[in-house]
């Protein structure tokens, strides 16, 4: 047993600390690409004790490695296989520390599940809008180290938008107390925004103070059918203007895409079966006023729409079963393709006014590398985030089309640096992503980033080997 180790169990009891073999179902992540070695897992219950475990690992040199639900696909939650790092888990450290309705604002650990925040939030009559699909697993500071986006960003925003103020120990093992509920606080440098999608390499999140909304009163879904990519934009632009901040949500798919849930779902939701439309799109209106509210608005606007051939054929949900009928569509989206098989998967964001520009020659481009590629596009069109992902071409093997991932994934990110876009929207950089980063990051950038995290992490020990290249981590057990 490491000095090391034996000084953890003397800090948080035997019980909270696992050696290697205990720790294994954290070590490997969602998607299987990464699998690490760790000298011990720890459990912290309170700050103190994260802080404790801080100042314990930067006395050993030891990298330490923060981990939530494990959902994450980029590997940033995964440690090296050394073995020489601690992995820090919060799962202990999930209190609701403060409901404050008077000032709409939720104070929780960076441990509860997102799931729970939002039933905190509900029960209190109020709205936590952060919505994922692996809501029901994440915890909050997994959202908070990736600012995580989901299906409500074009009304509410991302992470970063919903956060007021964050407790985080550094790199030092000092506690840091940002917990204000304050909308306006113009008191020098937001030391909050440059922890916020960090991906655990300048801090640990101990806790937030989270913005809370009222319910809305009436909500209304419908599954949209376009002729285009193109005239989905429109739409888009023609729905803002007409719903103003209700438009709360605009889900992208493929005709593709709805024909692979309809294979792998068969039992789930079947809509536009024999339509022709290549492009659809879900939208969700948030209404405080009223059922018969929502509802007018919805056809003034889809009305207006189809008057101005922006639209071409409409399915709107009458109950809130038939509601989430057609979310299911959009929710079950990963699973079918996990059923279908291995794909390449692409988070990326460009512009909105770009989006089928973006798309049109990015399709054309890898059928011309790599004919017969099937295109699973999807995604939050609303806030130009898109999940590009290409599946093997039919006859073909997931084995063959996988071997082709840097070439193909390099076109693809390639476009989208080129139509002004991210080569990552909502994922992260983590561990899968290091090496792309100098490609499309300025000289300028970079620098900047590597002088933010030699002076708030010098020794590099926190998440080595994620977000930047050169951490000059000297990690030892």
């Amino acid at each position: 047993m490491s000095e090391l180790f034996a000084g953890l169990q003397q800090l948080l009891g035997a019980s909270h600390v696992q050696s290697c073999e205990q720790a294994a179902p954290y070590l490997t992540d969602k998607q299987g690409h990464y699998v690490g070695a760790v000298l011990a897992a720890v459990h912290p219950a309170n700050t103190q004790e994260v802080a404790a475990v801080v100042r314990l690992c930067v006395q050993h040199n030891a990298p330490i490695v923060v981990q939530g639900g494990n959902t994450g696909l980029m590997g940033a939650a995964t440690p090296d296989a050394s073995g020489t790092a601690v992995l820090l888990l919060l799962d202990r450290m999930n209190r609701v520390r403060e409901v404050d309705t008077d000032n709409d604002t939720l104070t929780v650990e960076a441990g509860c599940i997102l799931q729970s925040v939002q039933d905190v939030a509900r029960n209190a009559g109020r709205l936590f809008p952060l919505s994922l699909g692996a809501e029901g697993s994440c915890t909050l500071g997994g959202n908070l180290g990736t600012n995580a986006g989901g299906t409500a960003v074009l009304r509410y925003g991302n992470t970063r938008e919903l956060t007021l103020g964050l407790e985080v120990v550094t790199a030092q093992g000092e506690i840091w107390n940002g917990l204000r509920g304050l909308r306006k606080d113009n008191t020098g440098y937001d030391l909050r925004d440059l922890f916020i999608g960090s991906e655990g390499t300048l801090g640990i999140i101990t806790a937030a103070t989270l913005k809370l909304f009222p319910l809305p009163k009436a909500q209304a879904t419908a599954l949209l059918a376009f002729e285009s990519l193109g005239q989905a934009v429109e739409f888009l632009s023609h729905a803002r203007a007409g719903f103003g901040a209700s438009l709360t949500a605009f889900e992208l798919l493929t005709a593709d895409c709805l024909a692979l849930l309809r294979e792998h779902f068969p039992q789930g939701p079947q809509p536009f079966i024999k339509a022709t439309q290549p492009w659809f799109a879900l939208l969700e209106l948030s209404d405080n006023h009223s059922d018969s509210h929502a509802r007018d608005a919805f056809e003034t606007v889809l009305g207006e729409a189809f008057d101005a051939e922006l639209l071409a054929d409409a399915l709107i949900a009458d109950s809130l079963a038939q509601s989430e009928a057609l979310w299911q569509l959009r929710e079950n989206m990963s699973e079918a393709q996990k059923r279908a098989g291995r794909n390449m998967k692409h988070d990326i964001s460009v512009p909105i006014s770009r989006v089928a520009e973006f798309v049109e020659h990015t399709d054309a481009l890898l059928q011309a590398h790599f004919p017969g590629v099937r295109h699973y596009t999807f995604g939050h069109l609303g806030d130009g985030n898109l999940h590009y992902n290409v599946a093997h071409p039919i006859g073909s093997t997931v084995e063959a089309h996988m071997a082709h991932y840097e070439a193909l994934s390099l076109l693809v990110h390639d476009s989208a640096h080129a139509h002004g876009g991210s080569i990552s929207a909502e994922h992260g950089i983590g561990q899968r992503k290091l090496a792309m980063l100098p490609r499309y990051k300025s000289a300028v950038e970079l620098d900047l980033m590597q002088r933010i995290k030699q002076a708030l992490d010098p020794r590099g020990l926190l998440n080595p080997g994620k977000v930047l290249l050169s951490q000059n981590v000297k990690g030892n057990a």
